[in-house]
């Protein structure tokens, strides 16, 4: 077979719901579906989804799109799976859900989190926070929205659920468990645990001081295998459900910011992708690992196993456009083309009004999970047109914050930058993040399947198709959108209004966090 016939099934599991596709070794996706699940809050920081609805939707999107007539099964050599991070699944020794998934932007841990690691340094304890650093090149989060503090909270009020749960899995981890049989995980799907030693990514163990200071059974953590490496075939249950063939190799699961780099083609030191998705992130691979607490800016294990990657994460990216959609106007008929034509009617700068994204917090270049968005400068003559065109600048002004960090992080400016996600497929937001970062935006096709695109070809890589570094030259050409000098300076006095505010509010959030 032509490489270009053999293809991955792959899944991108987002917030938002899982992204299933058929894609070539070569990065064409020939076949895909999305499906929206719920996520279910509660007073107390409670944010779930059910696993076993991811599961099934999966699974029967597959047996769709296998039976398509542009794809056929046979052409079927691999499964990959990327998608959400920092969020836990309890399973049994067979993989069954045990409990929900307890998503990364649960904060029912906080006061566990505080109490372990908090402290007068930045919010931390000194020493134990500079231990963590130095072996992961991270900490805990202070809000408890990570697995330690979702560790924490099960072990304090869940024992029960502890006691039947074999393994606490990544989502990425839990979904190759379903196709394999096996539970396994790599040092990138567990980034977002710090549990491992990243100082030293060619040992597949956690770090035993960490685990034993943290208190938790390291036999309930799944073994470690190397980034981008085949775990074995699928099990032949779901082979047989989802007629594929009985030698379809499985690949490590990875997170949607290393699945990112890969679809992006950015695979080369500094080669930078910013992420408009649910949430928002920037990266590019970086030669070591380094840390910035202040700004939650820091290293993860990158590509393979022995390089890194710049991680850091804004809670609230393309998001912030489909609530001002359900919540603001209220309407759930207006699709994303036609926010964006209202958001075309009003002038760069969106008539002087603000918008300050921070809907679910923040977490770079500050963290603080009480921070809440805005809208500023608003008056009588302000329209619905110039608050959709400030929520799409609003998000490229937080990521203009960040990117004065990440670029004093790598001490070098980062040009171009290529645009993945959802939101990337507005060429008005794309070139908006140009205008505003005042940098050479780049915009790959097919934006909101770039992680299973990626995945597809780190397939490619691991039966031996391909090396890394070929990556980008098998991905289509991306569409380029340079700054226009016209706009560029009524957007730097805009954009520097937004670490003022958020300055300027702090007090304010405080004392509204009990609402």
């Amino acid at each position: 077979m032509e490489t270009d016939s053999r293809a991955c099934l792959c899944v991108d599991l987002g917030t938002g719901g899982p992204k299933i596709g058929v894609v070539s070794l070569t990065g064409h996706v020939l076949a895909k579906e999305f499906h929206n699940v719920r996520t279910n809050y509660g007073p107390r920081g409670e944010a779930t989804q059910d696993p076993g609805e991811w599961w099934r939707i999966i699974k029967e999107a597959s047996q769709r799109l296998l039976s398509n007539s542009t794809v056929r099964a046979s052409d079927i050599v691999a499964v990959a799976i990327t998608g959400q991070w920092s969020s836990t699944v309890p399973v049994d020794a067979n993989g069954a859900p045990t409990g929900l998934c307890i998503m990364w932007m649960d904060s029912r841990g906080a006061k566990y989190s505080r109490r372990f690691i908090g402290g007068p340094a930045q919010g931390y304890r000194p020493l134990r926070v500079l231990k963590w650093i130095q072996h992961t090149g991270g900490a805990p989060s202070l809000s408890g929205a990570d697995p330690i503090g979702h560790f924490l909270y099960l072990q304090s009020q869940e024992p029960a659920l502890v006691e039947r749960t074999r393994w606490f899995l990544e989502p990425v981890d839990f979904l190759t468990m379903q196709f394999t049989g096996t539970a396994n995980a790599s040092h990138a799907s567990m980034q977002g645990a710090w549990l491992t030693d990243t100082r030293h990514l060619s040992t597949y163990s956690y770090d035993k001081s960490l685990v034993r200071l943290l208190g938790i059974d390291e036999e309930k953590l799944a073994p470690l295998r190397p980034i981008g490496s085949i775990l074995g075939v699928v099990q032949p249950s779901v082979a047989r459900e989802l007629g594929l063939n009985a030698d379809v190799a499985v690949i490590t699961g990875l997170p949607d910011l290393q699945a990112a780099a890969l679809g992006a083609g950015t695979t080369s030191m500094y080669q930078t992708h910013l992420a408009l998705s649910t949430t928002s992130w920037i990266s590019c691979p970086v030669p070591k690992k380094k840390t910035d607490i202040a700004h939650s800016v820091a290293t993860v294990p990158g590509l393979t196993n022995d390089s890194y990657l710049l991680v850091n994460n804004q809670e609230t990216g393309a998001k912030a456009l489909d609530w001002v959609r359900t919540v603001l106007l209220g309407s759930e008929a207006l699709s994303y083309d036609d926010l964006c034509a209202m958001a075309e009617k009003s002038p760069a700068g969106s008539n002087g009004v603000v918008f300050t994204p921070w809907l679910a917090g923040e977490r770079s270049p500050i963290d603080m999970h009480s921070a809440r968005a805005g809208f500023s400068n608003l008056q009588l003559a302000t329209s619905a047109n110039d608050l959709v065109r400030s929520v799409l600048e609003g998000v490229a002004y937080n990521s203009r914050w960040l990117l004065h960090y990440v670029e004093r992080f790598t001490k070098q400016p980062l040009e171009p930058i290529r645009l993945v996600g959802g939101g990337a497929q507005s060429p008005l937001w794309c070139q908006i993040y140009a205008d505003v970062l005042n940098r050479t935006i780049e915009q790959v096709p097919d934006p909101m399947y770039a992680q299973l695109r990626g995945m597809a070809v780190l397939a490619g890589v691991a039966l031996g198709e391909r090396t890394l570094g070929e990556i980008n030259h098998v991905l289509p050409a991306a569409r380029r959108f340079d700054p226009n000098p016209a706009v560029t300076d009524r957007y730097d006095q805009l954009a520097a209004q937004v670490p003022t505010i958020f300055k300027n509010s702090r007090q304010h959030w405080r004392s509204l966090r009990s609402w």
